[in-house]
């Protein structure tokens, strides 16, 4: 899910065909998720950060009554064409409400982007009835540590300056976050934080195409002419260790909540 120009979040130019196309991994991965939704006839559920739809739609096939909502109206536009017979809405994460409450809310690989977190949480609340459920998964504390540490230093050695903390991102600890949900009315039946080396498709230039869609907020500051070599440096940076038989592999951290309303 990307940010809107208004949010303290980084923006992102979302090429959602490319997301579609070459991160498909994305939503791959959020798959069995689904199991710990376990989504039913009747119920209602909101697909929080839904992208462009694919994960949406495997709720709705399984029977639940679906809204899918992200703030990039590009990424909207590509499930709503996508999916059709389901209801899409840009909408930010930290300020959607609805006039129906919801059985349950869902969100893969979004609140990463979110921030303050506290304003999405709230978010989740509000939208939840009681004893509704809440079923995530997003960057979890220590994900992508090397890339960013070896873009951060790509940067350095291009610019000859020091960017200082630029993690654009919100990647939290089981208590950290398991502390927000619990302050807002939700009590946390299952939190885990776990590796996930991902490959990346589309061989020698998976990491560049990675960085290309999600890594745009930490050049922000960085003149737009020099923004290519930064990234040819860290690609070289990162080679040793994310790189193997022909293809690369991000360095993810996960982390799954569950929790009631």
């Amino acid at each position: 899910m990307s940010s809107t120009p208004e949010s303290t979040s980084p923006v992102n130019a979302w090429d959602a065909a490319l997301y579609d196309n070459r991160h498909a991994f994305v939503h791959r991965y959020g798959a069995d998720l689904l199991d710990l939704l376990q989504p039913q006839s009747g119920q209602r559920v909101l697909d929080l950060g839904c992208g462009t739809g694919h994960l949406t739609a495997a709720i709705a096939e399984r029977g639940a009554a679906v809204v899918g909502i992200d703030a990039s109206a590009e990424m909207i536009d590509q499930a709503r064409r996508n999916f059709p017979a389901i209801e899409f809405h840009v909408a930010d994460a930290r300020e959607y409400r609805s006039q129906e409450p919801f059985d349950a809310v869902f969100s893969n690989a979004a609140l990463h982007w979110v921030k303050p977190a506290e304003a999405a949480v709230q978010t989740v609340a509000a939208a939840l009835k009681p004893g509704g459920r809440f079923v995530a998964e997003f960057g979890g504390h220590g994900n992508v540590r090397y890339i960013l540490a070896e873009l951060h230093a790509a940067v350095s050695l291009v610019t000859g300056t020091n960017p200082g903390d630029f993690n654009p991102w919100y990647f939290p600890s089981v208590g950290e976050y398991a502390g927000l949900l619990e302050r807002a009315g939700l009590e946390v039946r299952y939190a885990f934080l776990f590796d996930r080396p991902t490959p990346l498709d589309e061989g020698e230039a998976g990491m560049a195409n990675w960085l290309a869609m999600f890594g745009q907020p930490c050049l922000m500051t960085v003149p737009a002419d020099l923004r290519p070599a930064v990234i040819t440096a860290a690609i070289e940076r990162m080679r040793p260790r994310l790189w193997n038989a022909g293809g690369w592999t991000a360095d993810y951290r996960r982390l799954r909540i569950v929790a009631v309303k």
